[in-house]
């Protein structure tokens, strides 16, 4: 008997075989759960140690007292929030908005670099050029350029709304970054996967539609996560342009009081949003990776 062992049948208790763990086994399993326990100890001492050195050498530095008042009043901190927290719901606006349209457009221009006929060559040109171009421009410098550029052309019909405007230079920005995502996923999915939709008689948009997009959607889930947590962040890129959003409204009580808590406001309600969304894409990647590996079922 190495790992378990069945009892034998006929009790009066029990009518059929029951598996019992060995003396082996239970040990194993009592090892690990000590080693765990063990490591858990270690891990809340070592964080509680340096949680505490953390918060020693700071409260006792010498500029703490007026770091103290500046950054962190209770007073300006109560006065600030509900300011604060009507302009972070714009910021929670312009991010979902944009982000449906950063998925379209960016997915647009993958499916476009991937046209191979000759005829698609100045549509591939203009993705790439695209891509290029909206990457390498800083999103706050394109923020400024679209949001004081196309009112300053009084195109008929163009738009003139700061948070139109800045959801427009985030959707132009994030769709460059999005589409080489998409385009990434697309070529991980294996040739032989077009092969066989093409040998079952499926056309290139067939085949892109069944067999390549849903497999290249779900490998690329993670990093798609990624960078719309960026892009939760970069919404307030968009006060540039005037909209009340959180750090507009933060700077307005900072311009009247003088004091920076209302910024510490509107970087604790950013991070209320970022910090669970980039918890749930670790999760997601790790399922991915399970999956790919065997581990286990996504």
């Amino acid at each position: 008997m190495t790992d378990g062992e069945a009892a034998p049948p006929g009790t009066p208790e029990q009518a059929g075989p029951v598996w019992v763990k060995s003396e082996r086994q239970l040990r194993r399993e009592a090892e690990l759960r000590a080693r765990g326990r063990r490591s858990m100890s270690i891990a809340t001492a070592s964080t509680i140690v340096v949680v505490v050195a953390l918060v020693v050498v700071i409260t006792t530095s010498p500029g703490w007292p007026r770091v103290q008042e500046t950054f962190f009043s209770p007073e300006a901190f109560v006065e600030a929030l509900p300011d604060v927290l009507r302009g972070f719901l714009l910021n929670i606006k312009i991010f979902l908005i944009a982000e449906v349209f950063i998925l379209v457009l960016g997915l647009l221009v993958a499916l476009v670099r991937g046209l191979r006929s000759p005829v698609f060559f100045p549509l591939r040109a203009l993705a790439v050029l695209y891509t290029d171009v909206f990457r390498g421009i800083p999103t706050i410098l394109l923020i400024y350029l679209v949001g004081f550029g196309i009112p300053a052309l009084q195109l008929q019909g163009a738009p003139s709304d700061p948070v139109t405007l800045g959801i427009i230079a985030l959707v132009l920005s994030y769709s460059a970054y999005v589409a080489e995502v998409f385009r990434a996923g697309i070529e991980s999915v294996h040739p032989s996967q077009r092969a066989a939709a093409r040998s079952l008689a499926l056309t290139h948009g067939q085949t892109m539609r069944y067999v390549v997009l849903p497999q290249a959607v779900r490998n690329v889930v993670p990093p798609l996560l990624n960078d719309f947590v960026a892009l939760q962040k970069e919404s307030a890129l968009v006060s540039v342009l005037g909209p009340l959003e959180a750090v507009r409204q933060a700077q307005i009580h900072v311009a009247s009081s003088f004091n920076y808590t209302p910024y510490l406001v509107a970087a604790l309600l950013f991070i209320a949003l970022t910090v669970p969304m980039a918890r749930f894409t670790d999760h997601l990647a790790a399922r991915v990776d399970r999956r790919r590996t065997g581990g286990g079922t996504a």
